[in-house]
């Protein structure tokens, strides 16, 4: 008998609150719902706006479309786009100018030993140049492709 008394009979294990410390008088984070409403919030009897008349003959509202155009990326091929200085669809002419590309590949070519005019060749080949992109209808410059 004196086994049964040196262990003694284990008491219930603490409440969930005591376990983790939450202080249960303190106030909830999120609103309790009262008697009579339900948990989601569905049966909240919103006030009535006090204060505002009830509508009346208002003008109508005007409304204006604005559209947003994607920015064009200019490359050596003309674009399909809108021209910003006459507003019409356009697809875009080229011009080529001399660039930088071309400036250094005539300076390798000099540096290469083709001074006897074979260093002015990129200058004649397009795919050295600069694009510039022009409107055909308002010759405005829309854009640049610079090579370099």
């Amino acid at each position: 008998m004196s086994a049964a008394s040196a262990n003694p009979v284990p008491s219930a294990p603490p409440s969930y609150e005591e376990a983790t410390g939450i202080n249960v008088n303190y106030p909830h984070p999120y609103p309790v719902p009262g008697p009579g409403q339900k948990p989601d919030g569905k049966g909240t009897n919103l006030p009535p706006h006090v204060g505002q008349p009830p509508p009346a003959n208002n003008p109508p509202i005007t409304v204006q479309t604005v559209y947003v155009q994607q920015p064009v990326m200019f490359y050596d091929r003309p674009v399909q786009m809108v021209c910003p200085s006459c507003n019409q669809v356009i697809v875009t002419r080229l011009s080529y100018d001399s660039g930088a590309l071309t400036w250094l590949s005539c300076g390798g070519l000099c540096l290469l030993g083709c001074i006897a005019g074979c260093c002015l060749i990129p200058f004649c080949i397009d795919a050295l140049k600069d694009v510039d992109h022009t409107c055909p209808k308002c010759s405005a410059l829309v854009g640049s492709y610079k090579r370099l």
